[in-house]
């Protein structure tokens, strides 16, 4: 994937932006297909699962969390840095992402394999442990499939057309992550877990592999990782916390992250308790409204500007879950429509903003540091996960909630009302406040307008001379 070169009015060479075919953004596709199905079934699954059907109690979830939380601050920016910093043959981003792409199956499929007749004690060792190794593996490859969609085109359309395909896959890929442990989780007529067991294996061998065939077909560009020369780590930090749009956006990201999760691992305590229907029409009516939204937002962003458009979708996502609170559940179907048509601006747009990050770090800082801005964005933000799955706790335990493993593996839809209050607040209200936050903070977001246009066009100039400067190195070494 290499960036072309054409003659300008000024007879100076300058890099055309790449483009992708149809077929070429699939492929580029599968990995978002194949990450999200295992991501979104694991935050699908882990509060029912660990809370409901194994019984882990609050405090040794919330320990489990701190703990998620410290290793996430460790290995993010360090994945990051080390991936930057790479000078390999094969590249500095690709090669990480074949490694850990079985991996990432093999520990997804772990996670749920405890033995359910262990002792309390004994299911939180085996949840931690796991916790620990998947999120390893879906650091590496989620780092560097986001790191890689800056590189392969300076174009901000076609930056924004490639994530709205993998958004699309994505999309397809969480609706079966939620649907297949869905259908398979056990209830009152079934106890059985087999069903799940069966159906978790299925989606970490498929994720993993449509992930491989992804890292197998991507091409690094060569330039970043032969011409620039790496930052130290103390520069590269610096350098990272020196950026003002960073600091920004990844404020504005923690809001998104913090509000993905509450849903994302909510939905089936809504769909269960407070509606006590099948989660596949709480799913359909959110993923219909997202899928639209994500056809939507890039038209959007390209009519007026990217943040702008974030902004919007933000605060129509976060008015529509506030309104949750009201006790129709009727209403409910319409507004995860709503909100899921507002959820796309995350979806779509986020990674094409840390795209303008990095072409401004670019300019400033000499090297190409797309791997360093994701990882500390994830050390930032990923806690988030952490304080949503005890936000989530913290308030079942409040509402004197009973797990079906303290019903004698039986769903308990007789609760207290304070559970059904709960639920509504932690699938609906609180992510709506964060997400009007995460629009309000953007407000400050630097890279728009002219400023915008400056960027795009030096980083082009850059990235001209290192291709030149990677064709004379390829002409000195043949020569030699």
């Amino acid at each position: 994937m290499h960036g072309l070169i054409k003659l300008n009015d000024n007879t100076k060479k300058t890099l055309l932006a790449r483009k992708y075919s149809v077929k070429e953004k699939l492929i580029w596709s599968m990995a978002a297909f194949g990450s999200a199905m295992i991501s979104n079934s694991y935050g699908a699954l882990f509060n029912v699962f660990y809370i409901d059907i194994m019984g882990v109690g609050k405090n040794l979830i919330t320990i489990a969390m701190i703990l998620y939380a410290i290793w996430n601050a460790l290995n993010d920016p360090l994945f990051g840095f080390i991936s930057d910093s790479t000078k390999g043959e094969k590249g500095r981003r690709v090669p990480f992402m074949k490694f850990s792409a079985p991996f990432l199956a093999l520990f997804f499929i772990t996670l749920w394999l405890v033995p359910p007749n262990w002792q309390e004690i004994a299911k939180f060792w085996w949840m931690l442990l796991a916790i620990l190794l998947y999120d390893t593996a879906y650091t590496i490859v989620g780092l560097v499939y986001s790191a890689l969609l800056p590189e392969i085109t300076e174009d901000e359309a076609e930056r924004g057309s490639l994530q709205t395909y993998s958004s699309i896959l994505g999309l397809f890929g969480t609706i079966l992550g939620f649907l297949v442990p869905g259908y398979l989780l056990p209830g009152e007529e079934n106890t059985s877990l087999t069903p799940l067991y069966i159906g978790i294996v299925v989606i970490g061998i498929i994720g993993g592999i449509f992930v491989f065939i992804t890292a197998m077909w991507v091409k690094e560009r060569p330039e970043f990782t032969i011409i620039d020369e790496p930052l130290n780590l103390r520069d590269s930090i610096k350098f990272t916390f020196k950026s003002k749009s960073f600091n920004i956006l990844v404020a504005a990201n923690f809001m998104s992250i913090l509000m993905q999760s509450l849903v994302v691992g909510s939905l089936f305590f809504l769909a269960d308790y407070v509606l006590q229907v099948d989660s596949m029409f709480v799913l359909i009516a959110l993923f219909l409204g997202l899928i639209l939204g994500v056809f939507f937002a890039n038209l959007l962003a390209k009519r007026i500007g990217v943040v702008k458009a974030q902004q919007i979708l933000l605060v129509i996502a976060g008015v529509a879950l506030c309104s949750i609170i009201i006790d129709s559940n009727t209403l409910i179907y319409p507004i995860l429509f709503v909100a899921g048509f507002g959820l796309s601006g995350p979806q779509v747009l986020t990674n094409v903003l840390f795209a303008q990050v990095a072409d401004e770090d670019e300019i400033n800082s000499g090297v190409r540091r797309e791997a360093m801005f994701f990882g500390v964005n994830a050390l930032i933000t990923k806690p988030a996960q952490s304080l949503a799955t005890g936000i989530v706790a913290w308030i079942l335990a409040w509402a004197n909630f009973v797990s079906r493993e303290e019903n004698n593996g039986q769903i308990k839809l007789d609760q207290d009302p304070k559970v059904f209050l709960g639920i509504r607040l932690f699938v609906g209200v609180i992510p709506g406040i964060v997400l009007i936050i995460g629009a309000i903070i953007l407000c400050f977001y630097p890279l728009k307008g002219e400023y915008l246009k400056t960027i795009q066009t030096k980083i082009l100039e850059i990235h001209t001379e290192k291709e030149k400067k990677l064709i004379n190195s390829k002409k000195i070494f043949n020569q030699g």
